[in-house]
Parts: C-alpha cells; sequence; structure tokens
C-alpha cells in the first residue's frame, strides 16, 4: 500500500474510522474514499456494489459496524446481528468482485468465550460459551473472521482479521443508553453536580483492558503493510484494570468529587478480559499511549467537542 493508492476506509465518521484516516493522512496518504452513513448504506448490497465500481478501491479498511455497550447489545440483538452480518458480508464481498488488492476486517475481543485463560491468545476462538450480553455482536464478528478466511482460501483474496480489546479515544460514543463504559463513566463525572453522587453499574471488579484508537490505528497501518496471514491478530495492551480502578481514574481526570456507589443489581459482563499480544508484536507494533494519558487526551476532546 503506496501513499497514492485508492484506500476505502469504511466507517469513516466512527471513532475507529476516524482515527485510521488521521493515521494515513499523517503518512502522506492523499487518495482516501471516506466511507460514511451519509454517503452510503453498506447494509444495502445493490448500493455498496454501485459503490465499489464507481470509487474502485485498491485497499480496504473494513471499520464500519454497529457497537454499543451492555445495554444496547442486550436488548437490540437483532439489529446488532443483522446489521453487523449484512454490513461486512456486503464489503468484503464487493471487495472481492471489484479487484481489491487486501483487506482488513476489524472485529472485537467479545468474540471469545466468557471464562477463557487469560490473557487470551488467538487460538482460543470457539472453545466456549460467549458472554450473553453481547453474543448476537459476537457472533456477527465471528462470521466475519471465517468470511475473510473463506474468502482467502476459496478465492485466493487477501483478507486479513485484527481483532481490538476495548477502545476510546476522540469521537468515541457519550451517549449514556448505548456508549461503553469508559466513555460513560466521563459523561457521568462530569455532568454530575457538586457534591452528587455517581452510580455505576455492578460491583466495579470485572477487570478491562482499555486501547487508545490511535494505538489500533497504528497497529491496522502495521498489519496493512507487513500481515498477510489467515489467522485474526489481537490488538490490545497486555494489561488490565478493575472498573473501579477506572472509575477513580476517571474521576481524578475529570475532577469529581463526588461519592462513588455501586448498583449491584446490574450484570458485571465477563470476569475479566485481556488480550495475549505476542503476535502482533512481532510485526513491530506495541501500544504507546498510557490510560491516564489517554483518558485525559479523551476528555480534552470530549469539553471541546461540546463547546
Amino acid at each position: 500500500m503506496d501513499s497514492d493508492s485508492t484506500v476505502l476506509v469504511a466507517g469513516a465518521n466512527g471513532m475507529v474510522g476516524s482515527a485510521i484516516v488521521r493515521n494515513l493522512e499523517s503518512k502522506g496518504y492523499t487518495n482516501i474514499i471516506k466511507g460514511t452513513r451519509d454517503d452510503i448504506d453498506f447494509t444495502n448490497q445493490e448500493d455498496v456494489e454501485k459503490y465499489f465500481s464507481y470509487h474502485q478501491p485498491e485497499y480496504v479498511f473494513l471499520a464500519a459496524a454497529k457497537v454499543g455497550g451492555i445495554m444496547a447489545n442486550k436488548t437490540r440483538k437483532a439489529e446488532f446481528l443483522y446489521d453487523n452480518l449484512m454490513i461486512q458480508s456486503n464489503i468484503i464481498n464487493s471487495s472481492y468482485n471489484y479487484g481489491v488488492k487486501k483487506l482488513l476486517f476489524l472485529g472485537s475481543s467479545c468474540i471469545y468465550p466468557k471464562m477463557a485463560t487469560q490473557p487470551i491468545t488467538e487460538d482460543q476462538l470457539m472453545t466456549g460459551a460467549l458472554e450473553p450480553t453481547n453474543d448476537a455482536y459476537a457472533i456477527a464478528k465471528i462470521a466475519g473472521i471465517k468470511m475473510c478466511q473463506a474468502y482467502r482460501e476459496q478465492y485466493g483474496f487477501n483478507a486479513i482479521s485484527l481483532m481490538p480489546t476495548n477502545l476510546y479515544g476522540p469521537n468515541d460514543n457519550f451517549d449514556l443508553e448505548s456508549s461503553h463504559v469508559l466513555p460513560a463513566l466521563i459523561r457521568k463525572f462530569h455532568d454530575a453536580s457538586p457534591g452528587e453522587s455517581v452510580n455505576i453499574w455492578g460491583d466495579g471488579s470485572p477487570m478491562r483492558e482499555f486501547l487508545h484508537v490511535d494505538d489500533l490505528a497504528e497497529a491496522c497501518y502495521t498489519c496493512m503493510q507487513n500481515y498477510d496471514g489467515s489467522e485474526h491478530i489481537n490488538v490490545g495492551t497486555g494489561e488490565d484494570v478493575r472498573i473501579w480502578e477506572l472509575a477513580n481514574i476517571i474521576s481524578e481526570v475529570v475532577g469529581f468529587t463526588g461519592e462513588i456507589t455501586w448498583d449491584f443489581t446490574k450484570p458485571n459482563g465477563t470476569p475479566r478480559k485481556v488480550l495475549n499480544i505476542d503476535k502482533i508484536k512481532t510485526l513491530g507494533w506495541s501500544p504507546k499511549i498510557e490510560l491516564r494519558q489517554g483518558i485525559h487526551e479523551t476528555y480534552q476532546w470530549y469539553k471541546n467537542d461540546r463547546i
């Protein structure tokens, strides 16, 4: 992939897609097709075929997806399953049909079993039951991995898959009804009045790993340039924190001084989830943005975006 290659970033207005665009632009790429919801409905097969016929991309970053937190995944399973299956199937198939040289598919660490051995290695895929609160999304992403592998095996199509851990950063979703835990906590602590308490789902004990989206974007670039394997690759930090620790860090960054309370009636989700990242490190990539630094930068972006 050269700086004058025609590159499609599907989902360019989302957190991940916009980070990939920033990364490519910083490296001098000048022919980037920014596929957004305003331009194209990726769930519509006919529209996607026309889009590829017109733009003729050489490389594709498949970052378009329907995403959300525990509540959204738990209550809108049909949407998460249908939309993600349609988006990725249409883009992968059209990429093959219109001669794309290489496609990078982005999934999620939720593809792994709820009780996977930690840190999670790539070979644990489909070795146990999924976390029930997000199994529909996970199944869609597993199908994406298998579709990339099937198109590689049957047609010789160069499609690779990356599975990132929990992401955060600029352009994240801060809507309390559909966001993930980190941006939701930033929003809650920011909106709290002086002296007001903030209530958080669960008991704070689950352990989670968080990767800044700019680190993911660099991982995507590294793999697009240097990886051509059929097996998916984990992308994370290899380090995790308990949710109560995360809450304390965010409250300090935001300047929240009230009381933090916990709603033990709400689900914790998977007890622990941290990825083994040995495989991607062999390609020369490693995370650079420390968690507190990344949260601080994300909070500054959030405040500026609201002005």
